[in-house]
């Protein structure tokens, strides 16, 4: 019996053995798919506000949103409004060593979606909205490096920030409270809905400098089309000065796009010791199958055109027929 049993296995173990070229080709499928499966994340312990994270000045941790809860309790969205609505958040506590502004950099995101993370920086006593006092609230909508001012921080006093995923949305970033800015102002879009498409693929941006500005050397021209992740710089522009020295007010600046889509356009302002300024933030929506304004405005005069000369040919041929009866 075992012997019969030892031949059958023999039998099955040369059915299911692979060639060698067979196995590498198999292996090289496992992982390739192995690459695209998602990574098992564990919850961050800063999920729950007792064990909040707490931050150096000039410290830079990395965190992410991945199966956070919220602490209902501990959050009241009546003090943030529209701003944010919380599905993952976590906590972190900042000290100042010193009196004075800082800067909440937000950079590295790394996202399911394009909206990245939200941000709150409140004081008050943890888990005890009633005491909460919120000085700034950011919802991103994307995952480029950012940068948050706070003004007239108290030196010694604990500020808690409490990070969330726009939307729910997982995502991994880097965040650093620091003296220095770092990427762009944090600062919301205008409204995607109140901009009309057009089928001029040319952009024209135009822009001015103010005077608290003077000290600025050169412009960041950045594009960003709705569906991206982030945002590309398309130009550098060095702020040019008047005959007297002083700096040119007015600035325009060209584009060509080559793909229809929805792009945001922003123009930052920089200077030695400053931080970044956002002079424009502009959507344009290209579109090669709606008209543009112009073309509808003349195709509609064409009409019109074309239904008067009828109406004239008609009345005329008319008028002759009614002389031909006499």
């Amino acid at each position: 019996m075992r012997e019969g049993f030892e031949a059958q296995s023999g039998v099955v173990e040369a059915e299911f053995r692979l060639s060698p070229r067979t196995a590498r080709t198999l292996l090289a499928c496992l992982l390739f798919n192995a690459q695209f499966l998602p990574t098992a994340t564990a919850q961050v312990t800063n999920d729950d506000i007792v064990r909040r994270r707490v931050l150096r000045a000039g410290e830079t941790v990395t965190s992410n949103t991945t199966d956070c809860t919220v602490q209902w309790n501990c959050v009241d969205e009546k003090l943030t409004g529209k701003c944010i609505e919380y599905h993952n958040d976590q906590w972190f506590e900042f000290t100042p060593p010193t009196s004075g502004r800082y800067y909440v950099n937000i950079s590295g995101q790394q996202c399911r979606d394009t909206r990245g993370v939200q941000l709150v920086v409140l004081t008050g006593t943890p888990c005890e909205p009633a005491t909460y006092r919120v000085l700034s609230c950011a919802s991103l909508g994307n995952q480029d490096d950012v940068f948050v001012t706070l003004d007239s921080l108290q030196a010694g006093r604990p500020y808690l920030l409490d990070v969330d995923g726009y939307l729910k949305d997982f995502c991994q970033f880097s965040l650093q409270v620091s003296d220095k800015p770092h990427g762009l102002p944090a600062v919301a879009a205008p409204p995607l809905s109140s901009v009309p498409p057009t089928r001029e693929k040319v952009v024209r941006l135009h822009w001015s400098l103010p005077d608290s500005l003077g000290t600025a050397t050169h412009f960041r021209v950045l594009r960003r089309e709705v569906a991206a992740f982030r945002a590309t710089k398309r130009a550098t522009l060095l702020v040019s000065r008047t005959t007297y020295g002083s700096n040119a007010q007015d600035f325009t600046w060209t584009d060509t796009l080559t793909a229809p889509g929805r792009y945001l356009y922003q123009v930052v302002a920089e200077a030695p010791n400053n931080a970044p300024a956002l002079l424009l933030q502009q959507w344009y929506a290209y579109s090669r199958l709606m008209p543009t304004y112009e073309e509808q405005k003349r195709a509609a005069g064409e009409r019109n055109s074309r239904s008067i000369t009828h109406w004239e040919r008609k009345q005329h041929r008319a008028r002759l027929k009614r002389l031909s009866r006499k």
